[in-house]
């Protein structure tokens, strides 16, 4: 079964929230309340704020447990832009456009909840073999020796 929540008009930007929202989905509601509550940004308040209203909402009208719900979707959307103008120099105007974004989380219990990885210890797998090393090429004695006596006789 599918819940969702939607906050609409949240004052801030849609691409400012899309950062945060790209983090949680796909994880357990824990986990993505957990990413939420350690993540400094505005967005991350915004999104936990929805995302506890989806919980609320499958916990009281679908009688769901938060341990089994999922976040399926994590969308922003932008919503209304607030226009406003600032003074500027000889009588003109500045835009200042007060962006706002709709957030919408879709929780599930249809998908199994991923368990966590196991943790290395620490130790390397000693099982490969050491690298072979290449020989280091040998000098031609031959040229050497016949370039040497040729540019003695010629200084001589």
């Amino acid at each position: 079964m599918q819940v969702q929540a939607i906050y609409r008009h949240a004052r801030i930007s849609a691409f400012k929230a899309r950062e945060v929202t790209r983090e949680i989905q796909g994880l357990p509601v824990a986990a993505a309340l957990d990413i939420l509550a350690f993540t400094p940004k505005k967005a991350a308040g915004l999104i936990q704020k929805t995302l506890k209203s989806a919980v609320a909402n499958a916990e009281n009208n679908n009688n769901l447990k938060p341990e089994t719900l999922v976040v399926k979707e994590a969308v922003v959307g932008e919503g209304a832009t607030i226009k406003r103008f600032r003074p500027r120099a000889r009588g003109s105007a500045g835009p200042i456009r007060k962006r706002t974004a709709h957030i919408r989380i879709t929780l599930t219990d249809e998908i199994p909840i991923p368990e966590p990885r196991k943790r290395s210890t620490g130790k390397k797998n000693t099982t490969r073999k050491p690298r072979a090393t290449k020989p280091a090429p040998a000098p031609a004695p031959a040229a050497a020796e016949a370039a040497a006596p040729a540019a003695a006789e010629t200084q001589a």
